[in-house]
C-alpha cells in the first residue's frame, strides 16, 4: 500500500474524529441546558408547594376574599402543569412559553393576593404568614438565578447550534434550539411578584 493511501485514510479519520467531536460537543451543551432547566424546577416545586400553605394561612382572615385565593390556586395548578410538561422536555419551546405564560398568571395572582394582604393588619403580623413569605422571597430569588443559568446555558447551546460548521451538525442530527425564559409582554406581568408584609 502505498503512503497516499494511508494520508487519505488519517485524513478520512480525522474529518470523523473532529465531527464526532462537534457532534459530542452540541450534545454536551444541550444536557447542560437540560440540567439548568432542571435546577429551575427544583425551585418551581418549592413555590408551588408553598403557596397552599400560603392561602390556608390567608384563609382565616380574607374569608370574603375567596374569589382571590381560589385564582391563586387555580393559577398555582395550572404553573405546576405547565412546569411539569416543561420539565419532560426542555427543548420543547411551545412548553417552555407556555410555562412562561402560566408562571406570569400565577404571578399576577400572587400580586393580588398580597396586594390585598395589605388590608389585613393581622394577616401581616401572623407568623406564620411571615414565615412562608419569606421563605417564599427566598425562592423567588433561587428562581431568578436558576433562570438567569437556564438562558445562559441555552444561549451558549444556540450560539454553537448556529454556528458554521456545527451548523451542519446540528441540522443533520436534529439538534433544536432550547427557548429562552424571558418575560411576557404584558406590562402587569412584567412586574416582580411583591411578598413583604412589613
Amino acid at each position: 500500500m502505498s503512503w497516499g493511501f494511508w494520508i487519505f485514510i488519517a485524513i478520512i479519520a480525522a474529518i470523523l474524529i473532529w465531527l464526532v467531536s462537534i457532534y459530542n460537543g452540541l450534545v454536551t451543551l444541550r444536557n447542560r441546558f437540560k440540567n439548568a432547566y432542571a435546577q429551575i424546577d427544583v425551585q418551581l416545586k418549592r413555590r408551588y408547594d408553598l403557596i397552599p400553605n400560603l392561602v390556608e394561612t390567608a384563609k382565616g382572615y380574607m374569608a370574603h376574599e375567596r374569589q382571590t385565593l381560589e385564582a391563586v390556586i387555580s393559577a398555582r395548578n395550572s404553573a405546576q402543569a405547565a412546569a411539569r410538561q416543561a420539565a419532560a422536555d426542555p427543548a420543547d419551546g411551545a412548553a417552555v412559553q407556555q410555562l412562561v405564560r402560566a408562571e406570569a398568571g400565577l404571578g399576577g395572582a400572587l400580586g393580588r393576593l398580597f396586594a390585598l394582604s395589605e388590608a389585613y393588619p393581622d394577616l401581616k403580623a401572623n407568623q406564620n404568614m411571615m414565615q412562608l413569605t419569606e421563605e417564599l422571597t427566598s425562592t423567588e430569588n433561587k428562581i431568578a438565578f436558576a433562570r438567569q443559568a437556564y438562558n445562559d446555558a441555552v444561549t451558549t447551546y444556540n450560539t454553537d447550534i448556529e454556528v458554521f460548521p456545527n451548523t451542519i451538525i446540528a441540522t443533520s442530527c436534529a439538534f433544536k434550539p432550547g427557548t429562552l425564559l424571558e418575560a411576557t409582554e404584558a406590562p402587569e406581568e412584567r412586574k416582580a411578584v411583591r411578598v413583604s408584609f412589613s
